[in-house]
C-alpha cells in the first residue's frame, strides 16, 4: 500500500512537471519567434532553442514511458526523474540566458532607434533650412531676372536711341562736311574775284565754319571818315557779285576802330558811332547790286572793344582799324537734322 502511494506521488509529480514544462517552452517559443522578427542575429540561438524544445518534448515522452516503467521499477524511475530535473534546469538556464541577451539586444535596439530618430530629426531640420534657403535664393533669382529683363529692355531702348542719334550724327557730319566743302569752294571763288586786292589791305581766311574778309582802313576810308574810297568800292562790288552767285551765304559787316578817342565834329560822338557808320556805308555799297537780298546782311559796329593787337603801338592800332565782313553759310539743313 505504501508503495502504491509512493508510486502515485511520483507519478503526480511527473505529471505536474510534464504539464508545466511544455507551457513554459511554448511561451519561450513565442518569445523566440518575436525575437527572430526583431533581430536576425539570434536566429541560430532560436533554432537551437527549438531543437532543445524538441528534445524536451522527446524527453517528456521518455518521462511518460519512464513513468510507465516506474510503475514497474521505482528505482529506475527515480534515476530518470533526476536526469530529467537536471535537463530541465539546463533548459531554464539557457532560457534565462537567452532572455538576458534579448533584453540587452532590445535595449541596444531602442538606443539605436532613438539615436537614428534624433539624427533623422536633425536631418529633417537641416533639409527644411536648405529648402527655405533655396526658396529665398529662387525668389532673389527671380527678382534679379526681372531686373535683368528690365535692364535689357532699357538697354535695347537706349541702343535704339543711340543708333538713331548715331544716324543723326552721321547725317549731321555729312551736312557739315558738305557745308565745309561748299564754303571752301566759296572762299576760293571769293579769292579769285578779289585777286587784285588780297594782300594789299585785304585778307581772306576760313575758320570756325565761316569766311572772314578783313579790310584795312587805308583800303576803304580816310582817317576819321566813313565814306568808302573808290578803290575800296571796287572791291566791294566784286564781293557783291560773288554774294549774289551764292545766295546761301549770310553777311555780317563789323566796323572796328583803334582806342584813340574820336575828335571829329560831324555829329559822330565816339569810335563806336564811327564803326557803325562805316559798316552802314559798306552795306549801302553792296546793296547797289539790286540782285543782292538786303535780308542777308547785318551791319554792326564794335568800336575799339574787339582789338586784334593789344600792344597799343602805332602798328597795333593800324591793325585794329579795320572792317571785317563775316560770311556764314546758312545752316538750315543742319538745324533740321538737329530738330529731329
Amino acid at each position: 500500500m505504501k508503495a502504491k502511494v509512493l508510486i502515485f506521488s511520483v507519478l503526480s509529480i511527473l505529471l505536474i512537471s510534464s504539464c508545466v514544462s511544455p507551457r513554459k517552452v511554448e511561451d519561450e517559443k513565442n518569445r523566440r519567434v518575436k525575437c527572430e522578427e526583431e533581430n536576425d542575429k539570434f536566429a541560430k540561438e532560436n533554432k537551437q532553442l527549438t531543437e532543445d524544445n524538441n528534445e524536451l518534448s522527446e524527453n517528456n515522452n521518455n518521462l511518460t514511458r519512464l513513468n510507465n516503467q516506474l510503475m514497474r521499477d521505482t528505482s529506475v524511475m527515480g534515476k530518470s526523474y533526476r536526469r530529467l530535473i537536471t535537463q530541465y534546469d539546463k533548459v531554464n538556464s539557457l532560457n534565462d540566458e537567452l532572455l538576458a541577451k534579448m533584453k540587452e539586444k532590445n535595449a541596444m535596439t531602442d538606443a539605436e532607434a532613438r539615436k537614428l530618430l534624433s539624427e533623422l530629426q536633425l536631418l529633417q531640420e537641416d533639409l527644411q533650412k536648405r529648402e527655405d534657403t533655396l526658396k529665398i535664393a529662387q525668389l532673389k533669382l527671380s527678382e534679379e531676372q526681372n531686373r535683368l529683363d528690365e535692364l535689357t529692355q532699357n538697354l535695347s531702348q537706349k541702343q535704339a536711341l543711340l543708333d538713331e542719334k548715331n544716324a543723326r550724327v552721321l547725317e549731321l557730319e555729312r551736312v557739315i562736311a558738305a557745308k565745309d566743302s561748299a564754303l571752301t569752294a566759296f572762299k576760293d571763288k571769293l579769292s579769285k574775284a578779289l585777286l587784285g586786292f588780297e594782300g594789299n589791305g585785304l585778307t581772306i581766311e576760313q575758320r570756325n565754319g565761316k569766311v572772314y574778309v578783313s579790310l584795312d582802313e587805308k583800303l576803304l576810308f580816310k582817317s576819321g571818315k566813313w565814306e568808302v574810297d573808290p578803290k575800296g568800292a571796287n572791291a566791294l562790288n566784286k564781293l557783291s557779285t560773288v554774294l549774289v552767285e551764292n545766295p546761301d551765304i549770310n553777311v555780317m559787316i563789323e566796323g572796328h576802330t583803334d582806342n584813340v578817342p574820336y575828335k571829329g565834329s560831324t555829329g559822330i560822338s565816339d569810335n563806336w558811332d564811327l564803326s557803325v557808320k562805316r559798316s552802314t556805308s559798306i552795306v549801302k555799297i553792296l546793296l547797289k547790286n539790286k540782285k543782292l537780298d538786303a535780308k542777308r546782311i547785318i551791319a554792326a559796329g564794335r568800336g575799339e572793344f574787339s582789338p586784334i593787337d593789344t600792344t597799343n603801338t602805332k602798328e597795333g592800332r593800324a591793325k585794329n582799324r579795320r572792317t571785317e565782313i563775316i560770311l556764314t553759310p546758312k545752316w538750315d539743313e543742319v538745324f533740321k537734322v538737329l530738330e529731329k
